[in-house]
């Protein structure tokens, strides 16, 4: 393993009515947990063969017996008001940690790669900052390879600012932006992934 790199993914615990709310609208909510359970899969797939040290960060509660491997990932707890203060923290214990680069991503992208990843530390090397940027104006990967406190501040998360403002605090620095990533929260983002449409009603 290389121990001077880590990749993370935060998740949400995958339980009925508490996931892909905004997909749940359209599709009800046994859909939309057969949907982030897909994803979830999908994600851990991505990580798995990437040569660096990973973590899953729970928003719930930490679970031993899931597709995460706790041979493979570390497991930690999400904490923090909000997810900037969660993503600092998690930002935070990896640098305490000695890591020198760190990146983060979504777990609700089906269009993710390994590429995507192995490309952003890749990045690293000559870039302070490297952002993948979402189709809904958020980010879908975030890495650093020093703390830069203010990208976790005065955000409307989960809205169609946050990358604009993101990219706003990062004047001074060098950033490398990914290809743009659309990930799933609404009806309409299915509608090129029919494997994933036929989850529904299941």
């Amino acid at each position: 393993m290389n121990q001077k790199n880590l990749i993370i993914t935060f998740t949400r615990n995958p339980e009925l009515g508490k996931v892909k709310t905004r997909l749940a609208k359209t599709i009800g909510n046994p859909s939309a947990l057969a949907i982030y359970k897909k994803l979830l899969e999908h994600t851990e797939s991505v990580l798995r063969p990437l040569n660096c040290d990973k973590a899953v960060y729970y928003s719930v509660k930490i679970r031993e017996n899931d597709i995460w491997d706790s041979t493979i990932y570390q497991k930690h707890q999400q904490t923090g008001e909000h997810l900037g203060a969660r993503m600092a923290n998690a930002f935070k214990h990896g640098f305490k940690n000695n890591y020198q680069k760190i990146i983060i991503v979504g777990s609700d992208l089906y269009d993710l790669k390994t590429e995507h990843i192995n490309q952003a530390f890749q990045d690293l090397e000559t870039n302070d900052v490297v952002l993948g940027p979402a189709e809904d104006g958020g980010y879908y990967l975030l890495g650093m390879k020093q703390f830069h406190p203010k990208l976790f501040r005065n955000k409307n998360w989960g809205t169609d600012s946050v990358l604009k403002d993101t990219l706003k605090d990062l004047k001074e620095e060098s950033v490398f932006l990914l290809e743009t990533l659309n990930d799933i929260d609404f009806f309409e983002d299915l509608e090129k992934h029919n494997d994933l449409k036929l989850l529904i009603n299941k």
